[in-house]
């Protein structure tokens, strides 16, 4: 147990792209299976809760911290396979996700190049089934490797078995923390088109005659800095964990409830522009950035160390000096107006360790501008 260096009263706010949280109790970083295996272990026999840390961009800490053992993944190697007319590329769980994108595009296999830009690591995208401009790792994941923590067991598990939704997974809800992911193989297309499916996408390539996977992620990428959504130690908006909440699917019904609220409230021509989109089994996506905003919360809301990006209106920020409780205090703030104002009760997408949006704090309401 010596070999893992478990370090003590290690704070984690450094590790977070938000920039607040409490420290650990303890500490490790696992740069092999054998030591988060260990890791794991360890952690079990003090009776200690275990949490996983990858990169840090979808995650908000409690200011009291967390009261056990943190496991920092970082195992790293990416292998590549020819297979027919794919190649099976596996990178380990602790690889950085946009540079396995970028070298991707490089050697001209399709299936990644839209989701350019996105923080965080190569270990995180099958628990998120992270998605962007009209693609989502679920469509390219063949097989997930994973560490089950309470026995030490390894499996593959074949990506028709990882139970994808929309930014979901069995790794999220029927199987929470049940696994370590340790490596995602991806099942990439050489020489085959880009997708272009996302409407804002297509807007931006409208003057590219036959766009190549290297335009494809030099616009994402474009489009993703405007919004902030790219770290930049420059930007003001840096910190924050991306988009914090994900976007509502609800039936057809509670969509046409929706779009007469906002015609109550913003005219005709307003519901008019409602963006809606179909998805499966007659159900209704509707756009949480849109919602917020007709909220009457603008981008740059809020007051203080705590509001929304200058740049998104999804992207919570912590303007410098912030702790948790402001963050989700905030958070609560904005997910009810969008209730209030529409009925529709948006869902947190970072993880939330040892905070619960429920759970009101002393001044949970902030002020606005």
């Amino acid at each position: 147990m010596d070999a893992l260096a478990v370090r003590t009263d290690v704070p984690l706010a450094p590790f977070c792209t938000l920039g607040v949280g409490g420290p650990a109790r303890a500490y490790v970083s696992a740069a092999s299976e054998d030591a988060l295996r260990a890791a794991a272990g360890w952690a079990r026999e003090r009776a200690l809760p275990f949490f996983l840390l990858g990169g840090g961009s979808n995650l908000l800490v409690a200011d009291e911290g967390f009261p056990g053992l943190v496991a920092h993944v970082d195992l790293r190697g990416v292998t590549v396979v020819a297979s027919g007319d794919h190649v099976e590329v596996t990178a380990a769980a602790g690889e950085d996700w946009d540079a396995l994108v970028a070298r991707a595009v490089a050697a001209g296999w399709s299936g990644l190049e839209c989701l350019s830009g996105i923080p965080g690591r190569v270990g995180a995208t099958p628990i998120q089934n992270v998605g962007a401009y009209g693609q989502d790792v679920s469509e390219t994941i063949a097989r997930v490797r994973c560490l089950e923590l309470a026995t030490g067991a390894l499996l593959e598990l074949p990506g028709d078995a990882c139970g994808f939704g929309y930014r979901d997974s069995r790794f999220k809800t029927a199987d929470r923390g049940r696994f370590a992911v340790l490596a995602v193989t991806f099942r990439l297309r050489p020489g085959a088109p880009p997708a272009v499916r996302y409407a804002e996408l297509a807007r931006a390539l409208e003057r590219v005659a036959a766009p190549t996977l290297p335009d494809v992620r030099q616009v994402v990428l474009a489009l993703r800095r405007a919004k902030s959504m790219v770290l930049d130690p420059a930007d003001p908006n840096r910190r924050s964990a991306g988009s914090f909440f994900t976007n509502p699917t609800v039936d057809a019904d509670a969509a046409e409830r929706v779009r007469s609220a906002v015609e109550r409230v913003h005219g005709p021509a307003g519901a008019a522009a409602m963006p809606a989109f179909a998805g499966a089994g007659g159900r209704v996506k509707l756009s949480a950035a849109w919602l917020i905003e007709r909220a009457g919360l603008a981008k740059g809301y809020g007051e203080g160390p705590v509001g929304l990006s200058s740049s998104h209106t999804l992207a919570i920020v912590n303007r410098g000096g912030a702790t948790a409780r402001q963050v989700v205090d905030f958070a609560r703030h904005v997910r009810d107006r969008v209730d209030e104002a529409f009925g529709v009760r948006l869902v947190p997408e970072p993880v939330l360790l040892g905070l619960d949006l429920d759970a009101a704090g002393p001044g949970a309401t902030p002020r606005g501008r």
